[in-house]
């Protein structure tokens, strides 16, 4: 609604397609060539060695999904069935159900109200039964990787780092996603590159690398279109299950231009980010946890925690009135079958007790912010917030 003169930020359309895109997808389009494995240079197999070399890794191998490069990681580990992972539980429902799919199961660690691993609890449940790690950098927080990855390397166990939401994030100036053994990223539409759909697995790995490109569905003789890598091939041929989660060559010319663009999105978002960050931070009623010190982050949304005594009712009112001042904010815990409380993920079975990540969940909101949005933008967002955390609170 107008305020101040302005209207309400749209902060859900992403930025437009770069006009980069458009000649290759012409091409695509008048030749029907959409397949990734028609010829030797396909935009799949550029975007593949575009991104390695964005990243600073030896191999990508592109897929349908970022939920396809989690299963393809934990398949490509050759873990047994029953495999038991550590995951926080405060992730996205895809997370879990890939490590389902996977035949594996999810053992979820508690999550504090800084959004990150707590890592007592982590300590606690990572016994000899753990076969591997797939640390969740939920909505682009870091967990302390220097405490996780000195556990795990003492135990000779394998981590997958969840980078959907952290493209461009660092770790001491190290690239999130090629700290652990595999890293895995996501092109859907609200990430920092859109392709509506996608995903990539980076690693350093050649054999990790050579087992997800057959499974990923490099049938028959389709693997010699990767560069190197020919004897591990040659190795697996027939020897793998095939699961076709291929990426298409439409979604390669989409992402191919982004890569460009990356660096600003993450400058600007991270601006957008602290700035708003530091207006709500002035209200007594709300508080956004700092980065963690050897992380600078890569944010397209903003998360911050609703302090002091607020009661379920007053936790949704505060949504009704940013929605009322044209600011949509949500309460994780208190969205109906919201699929990062970890409470919906019945297709668990059993679930286990986690009282922190629980009252975390249930005063923990989550707003988006997009790199393109203007200071009067954010103004407007900031202004939206702290008024109606006011009008709850008094």
């Amino acid at each position: 609604m107008p305020r101040d003169g302005l209207t309400a930020p749209n902060c859900y359309d992403a930025e437009p397609i770069p006009e980069a895109a458009r000649a290759e997808i012409e091409r695509l389009l008048s030749s029907g060539d959409l397949f990734r494995y028609t010829s030797e240079n396909a935009p799949v197999s550029q975007l593949e060695a575009e991104f390695a070399a964005f990243m600073g890794v030896r191999y990508a191998v592109c897929v349908a999904s970022c939920s396809a490069a989690l299963f393809l990681s934990l398949k490509a580990l050759d873990l047994p069935r029953g495999a038991r992972v550590l995951v926080p539980a405060f992730t996205f429902a895809a997370v879990p159900s890939a490590i389902v799919h996977a035949d594996c199961e999810p053992v979820l660690v508690e999550v504090g109200e800084n959004f990150r691993i707590d890592l007592e609890d982590f300590r606690a449940k990572f016994d000899d039964t753990i076969a591997a790690v797939m640390i969740s950098h939920m909505r682009g927080h870091t967990s302390d990787m220097d405490a996780i990855m000195e556990l795990a390397n003492a135990r000779g166990v394998p981590v997958i780092e969840d980078a959907a939401h952290s493209l461009g994030t660092l770790w001491h100036g190290q690239k999130i996603g090629t700290i652990g053994k595999i890293g895995c990223f996501s092109f859907q539409s609200y990430k920092l590159v859109n392709a509506g759909e996608g995903g990539v697995l980076v690693t350093d790995d050649p054999e990790l690398a050579a087992r997800a490109i057959i499974m990923s569905g490099a049938y028959e003789h389709n693997w010699k279109k990767h560069p190197g890598l020919q004897n591990s091939f040659h190795h697996w041929q027939n020897k793998l299950p095939l699961y076709n989660t291929r990426m298409q060559n439409l979604s390669a010319a989409v992402i191919r231009p982004q890569l460009a663009e990356v660096p600003r999105r993450v400058r600007d978002g991270l601006a957008n980010h602290d700035y708003v960050a530091a207006k709500l931070n002035e209200s007594p009623w709300l508080d956004v946890p700092p980065p963690l010190g050897p992380e600078t982050r890569a944010p397209d949304s903003l998360q911050f925690n609703l302090v002091g005594d607020w009661s379920d009712a007053e936790a949704l009112r505060l949504q009704d009135e940013a929605k009322a001042r044209g600011v949509g904010v949500q309460v994780f815990g208190l969205s109906q079958d919201n699929a990062r409380a970890y409470w919906n993920w019945q297709f668990l079975g059993d679930l286990p007790d986690l009282p922190k990540t629980r009252a975390m969940l249930m005063r923990a909101c989550d707003t988006r912010l997009p790199a393109r949005l203007t200071r009067a933008e954010l103004d407007f967002i900031a202004d939206a917030i702290v008024t109606a955390a006011a009008a709850v609170k008094g």
